[in-house]
Formats: C-alpha cells, structure tokens, sequence
C-alpha cells in the first residue's frame, strides 16, 4: 500500500524529439494516453523546425488535452537527437523522465511494463539503491523487429555487436532510445555527453557505465541492480521515411572510436 501511494506521486515526463512527424505524432499521443489512463505524465514534443506542420498538429493536440499536458518546445532547426533531448530535460517537471521515438517504432503499450510494473515492483530497493534505467531492448528473449530488411536488421545488430565488443557498457541494445530514466540521474549523466546525433543513444549508456551504473541482462537482474532491461518489439515506422542514413552510420563509428579512446 505504501509503494502504491508513493507511486501516486511520482510524475512522468516523456520527451520526444519530432522532425517531420505530423503523420505520427496525434496517433502517438492518442496511444500514450490509452495506455497510461492512470498515470501522471505530461508529453514534451521538442520539434526541430518541421516543414510539415508538425507544430501545427501538435498546437491542435494542446487544445484538445491542455497545455500543461502535451508541451511544445520548438527549436529553429535540426540541431541534433542529443541535443534535443537535453533541451526537452529542461523543461521536464517529473522525477522520472521517459524518451521514446515519435514514428511509432516505440508502441505506447510497452509503457505500463516500464512504469507501473517495474517502478512499482522495484520501489523499495529504488529508493535505497538508487536503481534509476529501465531500457527496452530488442535482443534478449521477448524483444525483436518487425518490419526491417535483412541489410537494416544485420545493420544494427552489428552496430551492437561491435560496440558491445569494444566499450563493454553490460547492455544488450546500445542504440535504442526507449527508456525510462530517473531524472536527477539523467541530469547528471547527460551533462558529460558530447554527441548530438544518433551515436548520442551510445554514449549515454556508456557514460553511466562508467560512471558506476550496474546493468544486467534481465535473466540474471537481482533486486539491487541499477539498470533493467524489459523486451519490447521494435516495429519500423508506420508513416513517413527513416531519417537513418549513410552519414548517421559514419558518425556512429566515429562516435564509437571517440569512446573507445576518451572513456
């Protein structure tokens, strides 16, 4: 009973950073809501100067569920994936702060099973170890991909392979952005982090690995692990086009030699 009311309290803000979603982001926020009925949250959408009308979507979603709920935190310009990220954390007024994709590849329904089910299972020994990630993966029992080529899916799995031979960061999926932080951890993480493209998803983890963040495959977790891993399905998005290309590739294996030799 004890956890439950303080699970009451607790606040979620889910960042997500949008650059020509506006296919996307109604459904997404539509899901958000459907499945988290119970939760307090509030949706900070940092949009990159979408030529699409983006923004107008957005602005029609806050008449519709409020301003204080679904927040827009426009930029001028495609400025880069980590430093939206950052730019949305200071808006964040909850003590857990989740960052997900707005194409849905990231469903909703994997939210209640960051949220309400691990956090609250988890309170006590949060709140005496610190356990502060939760990170959905696509490569242990449960978790996988829907809707990738062959090329995309040894793509990234090789990107994970490699990373995970040379900096030894103790995850399973380094470059997947569905997670759950706590904020005063995220906070302090993220101020030591220099990339600002994809290869930002890399060095977060890394960071906090080396900072002393224990992680776990979920097989072996014990009650005091800081991080969890939780399995979800990784479905490619369902309207409009990957922003994922050649040069995001080069800059990942850049950024991967530049932890290699600063961490």
């Amino acid at each position: 009973m004890e956890e439950q009311q303080q699970q009451k309290k607790n606040k979620y803000s889910i960042i997500v950073p949008t650059y020509n979603e506006c296919l996307n982001i109604a459904l997404l926020v539509y899901l958000v809501y459907k499945h988290l009925p119970d939760v307090d949250f509030e949706m900070i959408i940092v949009d990159d100067g979408s030529p699409d009308g983006t923004q107008d979507v957005v602005k029609k979603l806050q008449e519709v569920y409020g301003e204080d709920r679904i927040l827009l935190r426009a930029r001028p310009k495609k400025l880069g994936l980590g430093t939206a990220y950052v730019h949305g954390l200071k808006h964040a007024s909850g003590n857990f702060v989740v960052i997900m994709d707005a194409d849905l590849s990231h469903h909703p329904k994997y939210l209640p099973s960051f949220i309400n089910h691990v956090c609250l299972s988890l309170y006590r020994k949060q709140m005496e170890t610190g356990a502060s990630l939760i990170t959905g993966t696509r490569y242990v029992k449960g978790g996988g991909v829907h809707g990738w080529n062959l090329k995309r899916k040894l793509t990234s799995r090789g990107a994970n392979v490699l990373a995970q031979t040379l900096l030894w960061p103790g995850v399973s999926d380094l470059t997947g952005s569905f997670r759950l932080y706590k904020k005063s951890v995220l906070e302090d993480v993220i101020s030591t982090c220099v990339s600002k493209g994809y290869v930002f998803q890399m060095e977060i983890i890394v960071r906090a690995s080396r900072k002393g963040y224990h992680i776990e495959e979920p097989e072996l977790l014990t009650w005091v692990e800081v991080y969890l891993q939780v399995p979800i399905t990784f479905v490619d998005r369902v309207y409009g086009s990957s922003k994922l290309g050649g040069s995001e590739i080069v800059e990942y294996l850049k950024g991967l030699v530049y932890l290699l030799v600063s961490t």
